[in-house]
Protein backbone atom coordinates (compact mmCIF):
# COMPACT_ATOMS: atom_id res chain seq x y z
CA UNK A 1 0.00 0.00 0.00
CA UNK A 2 0.97 3.82 -0.37
CA UNK A 3 0.73 6.40 1.99
CA UNK A 4 -1.46 9.30 1.19
CA UNK A 5 -1.91 11.88 3.76
CA UNK A 6 -2.84 9.64 6.90
CA UNK A 7 -4.55 6.88 4.89
CA UNK A 8 -3.17 3.95 3.34
CA UNK A 9 -4.34 3.38 0.10
CA UNK A 10 -3.86 0.70 -2.70
CA UNK A 11 -2.20 1.45 -5.87
CA UNK A 12 -5.06 -0.17 -7.51
CA UNK A 13 -8.02 1.70 -6.49
CA UNK A 14 -9.42 4.70 -7.61
CA UNK A 15 -6.45 5.43 -9.72
CA UNK A 16 -5.58 7.71 -12.18
CA UNK A 17 -3.77 5.43 -14.70
CA UNK A 18 -2.28 6.17 -17.85
CA UNK A 19 -2.31 2.19 -19.65
CA UNK A 20 -0.32 1.84 -23.27
CA UNK A 21 -1.06 -0.97 -25.71
CA UNK A 22 -4.85 -0.49 -23.66
CA UNK A 23 -6.43 -1.03 -27.33
CA UNK A 24 -5.99 -4.82 -26.98
CA UNK A 25 -4.58 -7.87 -24.53
CA UNK A 26 -3.51 -7.22 -21.56
CA UNK A 27 -3.55 -3.59 -21.67
CA UNK A 28 -7.32 -3.65 -22.22
CA UNK A 29 -7.88 -6.33 -19.66
CA UNK A 30 -5.65 -3.56 -17.85
CA UNK A 31 -7.71 -0.72 -18.03
CA UNK A 32 -11.14 -2.47 -17.72
CA UNK A 33 -9.70 -4.32 -14.24
CA UNK A 34 -8.93 -0.32 -13.40
CA UNK A 35 -12.33 0.72 -13.92
CA UNK A 36 -13.88 -2.13 -11.85
CA UNK A 37 -11.90 -0.87 -8.94
CA UNK A 38 -13.46 2.75 -9.10
CA UNK A 39 -10.00 4.27 -11.23
CA UNK A 40 -10.03 6.62 -14.01
CA UNK A 41 -8.19 5.55 -17.19
CA UNK A 42 -6.53 6.98 -19.98
CA UNK A 43 -5.97 4.13 -22.58
CA UNK A 44 -3.46 5.08 -25.02
CA UNK A 45 -2.40 2.69 -28.21
CA UNK A 46 -0.60 3.46 -31.75
CA UNK A 47 -4.28 2.65 -32.90
CA UNK A 48 -6.51 5.00 -31.72
CA UNK A 49 -10.04 3.20 -32.94
CA UNK A 50 -8.57 0.51 -30.56
CA UNK A 51 -8.02 2.63 -27.50
CA UNK A 52 -11.31 3.73 -28.33
CA UNK A 53 -13.39 0.95 -28.13
CA UNK A 54 -11.70 0.08 -25.03
CA UNK A 55 -13.13 3.59 -23.83
CA UNK A 56 -16.13 2.28 -24.49
CA UNK A 57 -16.42 -0.70 -22.54
CA UNK A 58 -14.56 1.10 -19.82
CA UNK A 59 -17.52 4.09 -19.43
CA UNK A 60 -20.17 0.72 -19.74
CA UNK A 61 -18.54 0.74 -15.99
CA UNK A 62 -19.40 3.95 -15.24
CA UNK A 63 -15.61 4.65 -15.32
CA UNK A 64 -14.30 8.16 -16.26
CA UNK A 65 -12.01 7.46 -19.99
CA UNK A 66 -10.18 8.65 -22.70
CA UNK A 67 -8.61 7.96 -25.42
CA UNK A 68 -5.46 8.53 -27.24
CA UNK A 69 -3.12 7.85 -30.13
CA UNK A 70 0.84 7.34 -29.05
CA UNK A 71 3.74 5.70 -30.76
CA UNK A 72 5.67 4.86 -27.03
CA UNK A 73 9.10 4.81 -29.24
CA UNK A 74 8.89 8.34 -29.50
CA UNK A 75 10.17 10.08 -26.46
CA UNK A 76 8.01 13.61 -27.30
CA UNK A 77 4.93 11.59 -27.96
CA UNK A 78 4.69 9.74 -24.53
CA UNK A 79 5.88 12.94 -22.55
CA UNK A 80 2.47 14.47 -24.37
CA UNK A 81 0.75 11.55 -23.26
CA UNK A 82 1.86 12.43 -19.67
CA UNK A 83 1.33 16.01 -19.86
CA UNK A 84 -2.58 15.73 -21.19
CA UNK A 85 -3.38 12.89 -19.25
CA UNK A 86 -2.85 15.31 -15.65
CA UNK A 87 -5.36 17.68 -18.03
CA UNK A 88 -8.02 15.21 -18.81
CA UNK A 89 -8.19 14.10 -15.22
CA UNK A 90 -8.00 17.26 -13.50
CA UNK A 91 -5.69 15.24 -11.06
CA UNK A 92 -2.33 13.90 -10.90
CA UNK A 93 -1.47 10.43 -12.20
CA UNK A 94 -0.91 7.84 -9.76
CA UNK A 95 -0.36 4.81 -11.85
CA UNK A 96 1.41 4.14 -15.22
CA UNK A 97 0.83 0.85 -17.06
CA UNK A 98 3.98 0.31 -19.79
CA UNK A 99 2.56 -2.18 -21.45
CA UNK A 100 2.65 -1.70 -25.49
CA UNK A 101 4.72 -4.23 -26.88
CA UNK A 102 5.58 -6.26 -30.10
CA UNK A 103 6.70 -10.08 -30.97
CA UNK A 104 9.76 -10.55 -32.85
CA UNK A 105 11.41 -14.19 -33.59
CA UNK A 106 13.74 -15.66 -36.21
CA UNK A 107 17.18 -17.06 -36.37
CA UNK A 108 19.95 -14.36 -34.69
CA UNK A 109 22.11 -14.19 -38.16
CA UNK A 110 18.32 -13.83 -40.39
CA UNK A 111 17.30 -10.84 -38.27
CA UNK A 112 18.36 -7.60 -39.35
CA UNK A 113 19.67 -4.98 -37.73
CA UNK A 114 16.76 -2.54 -38.75
CA UNK A 115 14.04 -5.55 -37.03
CA UNK A 116 16.56 -5.56 -33.95
CA UNK A 117 16.13 -1.33 -33.78
CA UNK A 118 11.87 -1.67 -34.24
CA UNK A 119 11.82 -4.22 -31.55
CA UNK A 120 14.22 -2.74 -28.91
CA UNK A 121 12.19 0.95 -29.54
CA UNK A 122 9.02 -0.17 -28.83
CA UNK A 123 9.21 -2.89 -26.38
CA UNK A 124 12.38 -1.58 -24.30
CA UNK A 125 12.68 2.02 -24.91
CA UNK A 126 8.93 2.58 -24.53
CA UNK A 127 9.42 1.63 -21.45
CA UNK A 128 12.06 3.42 -20.59
CA UNK A 129 10.26 6.50 -22.42
CA UNK A 130 7.21 5.93 -20.22
CA UNK A 131 9.30 5.50 -16.56
CA UNK A 132 11.10 8.84 -17.84
CA UNK A 133 8.11 10.93 -18.12
CA UNK A 134 6.14 9.77 -15.01
CA UNK A 135 8.97 8.90 -12.65
CA UNK A 136 9.99 12.63 -11.55
CA UNK A 137 5.82 13.49 -11.25
CA UNK A 138 5.53 11.00 -9.13
CA UNK A 139 8.55 11.98 -6.87
CA UNK A 140 6.44 15.38 -6.84
CA UNK A 141 3.36 13.82 -5.76
CA UNK A 142 5.07 12.04 -3.07
CA UNK A 143 3.60 8.76 -4.54
CA UNK A 144 3.15 6.46 -7.46
CA UNK A 145 3.31 3.20 -9.16
CA UNK A 146 4.32 1.67 -11.78
CA UNK A 147 3.77 -1.47 -13.72
CA UNK A 148 6.42 -2.95 -16.39
CA UNK A 149 5.34 -5.62 -18.57
CA UNK A 150 8.00 -7.73 -19.57
CA UNK A 151 7.88 -11.32 -20.03
CA UNK A 152 8.95 -14.91 -19.14
CA UNK A 153 11.18 -14.45 -21.99
CA UNK A 154 13.10 -11.97 -19.90
CA UNK A 155 14.92 -15.26 -18.59
CA UNK A 156 14.10 -18.41 -20.41
CA UNK A 157 16.25 -17.09 -22.86
CA UNK A 158 14.37 -19.77 -25.67
CA UNK A 159 16.19 -20.10 -28.94
CA UNK A 160 15.66 -18.18 -32.40
CA UNK A 161 13.64 -15.15 -29.85
CA UNK A 162 17.13 -13.42 -29.47
CA UNK A 163 15.91 -9.83 -29.61
CA UNK A 164 12.60 -10.34 -28.42
CA UNK A 165 14.35 -11.71 -24.90
CA UNK A 166 16.89 -9.31 -24.87
CA UNK A 167 14.23 -6.56 -24.74
CA UNK A 168 12.27 -8.37 -22.38
CA UNK A 169 15.49 -8.76 -20.11
CA UNK A 170 15.68 -5.12 -20.18
CA UNK A 171 12.52 -4.41 -18.87
CA UNK A 172 13.01 -7.08 -15.73
CA UNK A 173 16.14 -5.17 -14.74
CA UNK A 174 14.96 -2.00 -15.12
CA UNK A 175 12.30 -2.65 -12.82
CA UNK A 176 14.14 -4.30 -10.13
CA UNK A 177 16.69 -1.07 -10.43
CA UNK A 178 14.05 1.33 -10.17
CA UNK A 179 12.28 -0.71 -7.58
CA UNK A 180 15.04 -0.38 -5.24
CA UNK A 181 16.08 3.09 -6.33
CA UNK A 182 12.34 4.65 -6.00
CA UNK A 183 11.24 2.68 -2.68
CA UNK A 184 12.22 5.88 -0.95
CA UNK A 185 9.93 7.84 -2.55
CA UNK A 186 7.58 5.60 -2.04
CA UNK A 187 6.88 4.65 -5.71
CA UNK A 188 6.25 0.88 -6.01
CA UNK A 189 7.05 -1.17 -9.06
CA UNK A 190 5.53 -4.13 -10.26
CA UNK A 191 7.26 -6.51 -13.36
CA UNK A 192 4.97 -8.73 -14.83
CA UNK A 193 6.68 -11.75 -16.64
CA UNK A 194 3.82 -14.13 -18.38
CA UNK A 195 4.43 -16.95 -20.70
CA UNK A 196 1.49 -17.50 -23.26
CA UNK A 197 -1.75 -14.88 -23.30
CA UNK A 198 -4.06 -14.74 -25.45
CA UNK A 199 -3.36 -11.54 -27.73
CA UNK A 200 -2.32 -10.01 -30.39
CA UNK A 201 1.10 -9.87 -30.31
CA UNK A 202 2.11 -12.13 -33.22
CA UNK A 203 -0.18 -10.38 -35.28
CA UNK A 204 1.49 -6.93 -34.62
CA UNK A 205 4.74 -8.70 -34.67
CA UNK A 206 7.26 -9.88 -36.98
CA UNK A 207 7.52 -13.67 -37.04
CA UNK A 208 8.69 -15.78 -39.60
CA UNK A 209 6.25 -17.44 -41.69
CA UNK A 210 7.20 -20.85 -40.55
CA UNK A 211 6.65 -20.18 -36.99
CA UNK A 212 3.78 -17.52 -37.00
CA UNK A 213 0.87 -20.03 -37.67
CA UNK A 214 2.62 -22.49 -34.78
CA UNK A 215 3.05 -19.40 -32.08
CA UNK A 216 -0.92 -18.02 -33.00
CA UNK A 217 -1.75 -22.30 -32.32
CA UNK A 218 0.29 -22.30 -28.99
CA UNK A 219 -1.42 -18.86 -28.11
CA UNK A 220 -4.66 -19.91 -28.58
CA UNK A 221 -4.80 -23.49 -27.24
CA UNK A 222 -2.10 -23.94 -24.98
CA UNK A 223 -2.22 -20.72 -22.89
CA UNK A 224 -2.46 -21.36 -19.49
CA UNK A 225 -4.80 -18.15 -18.26
CA UNK A 226 -6.42 -15.52 -19.60
CA UNK A 227 -5.60 -11.88 -20.19
CA UNK A 228 -8.21 -10.58 -17.32
CA UNK A 229 -7.13 -13.03 -14.91
CA UNK A 230 -2.51 -11.42 -15.90
CA UNK A 231 -4.61 -8.15 -15.17
CA UNK A 232 -6.00 -8.92 -12.21
CA UNK A 233 -3.45 -11.29 -10.57
CA UNK A 234 -1.06 -8.42 -11.16
CA UNK A 235 -2.44 -5.58 -10.03
CA UNK A 236 -3.22 -7.64 -6.82
CA UNK A 237 0.53 -8.20 -6.35
CA UNK A 238 0.96 -4.44 -7.17
CA UNK A 239 -1.01 -3.90 -3.73
CA UNK A 240 0.67 -6.17 -2.13
CA UNK A 241 4.14 -4.20 -2.84
CA UNK A 242 5.24 -7.04 -4.71
CA UNK A 243 7.83 -6.99 -7.05
CA UNK A 244 7.31 -9.70 -9.39
CA UNK A 245 4.21 -11.04 -10.82
CA UNK A 246 4.80 -14.74 -12.65
CA UNK A 247 1.39 -15.81 -13.12
CA UNK A 248 1.39 -19.25 -14.56
CA UNK A 249 2.56 -22.65 -13.46
CA UNK A 250 5.20 -23.16 -16.33
CA UNK A 251 6.47 -19.63 -15.62
CA UNK A 252 7.10 -20.16 -12.43
CA UNK A 253 8.79 -23.63 -12.89
CA UNK A 254 11.05 -21.98 -15.87
CA UNK A 255 12.05 -19.24 -12.91
CA UNK A 256 12.99 -21.74 -10.80
CA UNK A 257 14.63 -23.78 -12.79
CA UNK A 258 16.84 -20.88 -14.03
CA UNK A 259 17.65 -19.59 -10.69
CA UNK A 260 18.36 -22.86 -9.56
CA UNK A 261 21.28 -23.62 -12.28
CA UNK A 262 21.92 -20.94 -14.78
CA UNK A 263 24.26 -23.19 -15.94
CA UNK A 264 22.35 -26.55 -16.25
CA UNK A 265 19.50 -24.53 -17.38
CA UNK A 266 20.90 -23.16 -20.20
CA UNK A 267 22.81 -26.54 -21.47
CA UNK A 268 19.29 -28.04 -21.12
CA UNK A 269 17.66 -26.03 -23.27
CA UNK A 270 20.71 -25.94 -25.92
CA UNK A 271 20.19 -29.79 -25.88
CA UNK A 272 16.72 -29.55 -25.98
CA UNK A 273 17.01 -26.75 -29.12
CA UNK A 274 19.03 -29.30 -30.74
CA UNK A 275 17.06 -32.22 -30.60
CA UNK A 276 14.04 -30.94 -31.15
CA UNK A 277 14.57 -28.93 -33.99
Amino acid sequence: MILFGKKKVKPSQKAYAVVTGAGSGIGRSFAIELAKRGGSVVCADINLEAAEETVKLLEQEGAKAFAMRCDVGNAEQVNHLAETAEILFGHPVTLVINNAGVGLGGKFDELSLEDWNWVMNINLWGVIHGCHAFVPKFKKLGYGAIINVASAASYTAAPEMTAYNVTKAGVRALSETLSAELRKFNIKVNVLCPTLVPTNIIKNGRIPGRYSKLADHALMNYALTTSDDVARLTLNRLDQDELYTIPQIDAKLFWLMKRASPSLYTKFLGTSYKLFK
